[in-house]
């Protein structure tokens, strides 16, 4: 009774039951379609108030978050559209340009270098976790993010778009965040799939 007792104090200390907590995580969807009105920036805020707790080895803490103005999107918009045009010509720039354009909000995550080869892996695996930590807030307030890494984010004139040194940190994800015009459905794996249980 005790045991129980406690068990049920310690779950009354924390905002979320395990079974909501589940339902957040296993409903979440990468969002393609988004509505045109862009979220509160409070909300965004809030969502990198809750990115920045995720684990990192040693508190290296090597995120640093952008979040991109209008000038700066329709930069991107049309440096996006000049890389395009370059390797798949003008008709396919016009329809990146009118899908970017469509995007609402538009934030970038960089990630500190390192020279150490270990440390840098588990910076990496930092900020992968800080974007999870993002999307999973966001979506609990019926917002979705896509994280997308096409060769923009690797372009020189990205960072200077940005301001970031890219001998001081490397641009690891450009986030689209909005309301879900449309959720996809998905699956995964059955669990045994992916498990091995060793003795």
């Amino acid at each position: 009774m005790a045991a129980e007792t406690r068990a049920t104090a310690e779950r009354s200390a924390h905002p979320a039951t395990p079974e909501q907590a589940a339902e957040l995580i296993r409903s979440r969807r990468t969002i393609n379609r988004f509505r045109p009105e862009p979220p509160p920036r409070e909300a965004v805020l809030r969502a990198l108030e809750l990115a920045r707790w995720a684990p990192n080895h040693h508190l290296t803490e090597p995120w640093h978050f952008y979040l991109i103005g209008e000038r700066t999107r329709e930069a991107i918009i049309e440096l996006n559209a000049e890389l395009v045009a370059a390797n798949k010509g003008e008709e396919a720039a016009r329809d990146k340009r009118e899908s970017w354009s469509a995007k609402p909000g538009w934030l970038a995550v960089s990630c500190d270098h390192s020279t150490d080869e270990l440390q840098a892996w588990e910076d990496y695996a930092a900020c992968a976790c800080a974007i999870h930590n993002l999307a999973l807030y966001l979506w609990s307030e019926g917002i979705g993010v896509k994280w997308t890494t096409g060769p923009v984010i690797r372009d020189p004139r990205f960072y200077d778009l940005l301001w970031v040194d890219p001998d001081i940190e490397t641009v690891i994800g450009l986030l689209w965040y909005g309301y879900p015009d449309e959720t996809p459905e998905t699956h995964r794996r059955t669990l045994d799939c992916s498990l091995v249980e060793l003795p």
